[in-house]
């Protein structure tokens, strides 16, 4: 199938899918495929009830750069980004949509900002192993919570902009955090900042693309390429954490290589989208910014596509 695509298109597909690639990569010619029209249910368990988001920040961030994405979490079920639709808390209630179509009763999920653990002196180095990742995860909460490690712009990670621009995934706990004698698993996700290394890659549409069409990039509305790219990034790989924690949950395809609610619908943020071509967003008349969501303290966003289940196909705020 990818001998009958273009170079250049399969190179542009292959960008766009990278950002948000989540638990392993993707193969190429899975990229061209088409696109699944429903996320199979592998019947284990999805995170439910109060879960505390930690940040753990590897690296070198201005304080500045930190509150854009603690604005977005709090945004996430915040009612005061409710107040200027189209909203943060809006487009995570699509999520909520796979919980009412399990067999199992669960209650609702309602992610809150926890702890933020700064690690500025790179106590494992500039060169990080996923094994290293994991190692980072694991200093946040490990009951009722994700675990974010966020890694800056001068960190290397192992894959980073070769086939991932973040992952998500799930680790063993510790043994202090027991539960009746056995370990449990907690779930973490890692996003780098790709503003230096790979902005082509994880930061589009912020940037120009590495590859295939070169229209104009957008002007990122918290005015950091990095971090708003960073902010796309994190967004789908939540998206994916609730719906597929355990690597059991919502997916399509093989589960080291999975589609799931935001990676089954790449590079789209508006209607009309299409390769190299963002969609029509919104555009805020005074700095020009594009975004497609409003969230708390008069902060916007842009946010992926989620494939809806109820609908069967992907869908945008705009």
């Amino acid at each position: 199938m990818a001998s009958h695509v273009s170079k250049t298109f399969l190179k542009l597909f292959l960008v766009i899918s990278l950002f948000q690639i989540s638990l392993a990569t993707r193969k190429l010619n899975e990229l061209v495929q088409d696109q699944p029209k429903l996320l199979q249910y592998h019947n284990g368990p999805l995170l439910s009830g109060k879960i505390s988001v930690n940040l753990i920040w590897y690296g070198k961030f201005k304080p500045s750069q930190r509150s854009i994405i603690s604005d977005f979490i709090t945004s996430l079920s915040s009612s005061a980004s409710q107040n200027a639709q189209p909203s943060v808390s809006t487009w995570w209630k699509t999520t909520e949509k796979y919980y009412h179509l399990t067999s199992r009763k669960h209650s609702s999920l309602s992610l809150l900002l926890g702890r933020q653990i700064l690690d500025e002196s790179y106590s494992l180095g500039k060169s990080l192993t996923t094994k290293q990742i994991v190692e980072l995860a694991s200093k946040g909460d490990q009951k009722n919570a994700i675990n974010v490690v966020l890694t800056s712009s001068d960190v290397a990670v192992e894959k980073f902009c070769l086939s991932r621009c973040g992952t998500h995934g799930s680790a063993l706990g510790s043994k202090s955090g027991q539960v009746k004698g056995k370990n449990y698993r907690f779930a973490y996700i890692w996003v780098g900042n790709s503003e230096i290394q790979c902005p082509g890659q994880c930061a589009w549409p912020f940037h120009q693309p590495i590859y295939g069409p070169q229209s104009p990039p957008l002007v990122a509305p918290n005015n950091d390429v990095g971090l708003d790219g960073m902010v796309i990034n994190l967004a789908s790989l939540l998206a994916g954490t609730a719906t597929n924690p355990f690597g059991n949950g919502y997916f399509q395809g093989p589960a080291d290589a999975p589609l799931e609610a935001a990676s089954a619908c790449p590079g789209k943020y508006g209607k009309g989208a299409y390769p190299g071509y963002a969609g029509n967003l919104l555009v805020d008349p005074t700095t020009g910014a594009s975004y497609n969501a409003h969230g708390g303290d008069g902060r916007k966003y842009v946010l992926p596509a989620l494939y809806d289940p109820s609908t069967s196909s992907c869908s945008t705020l705009v």
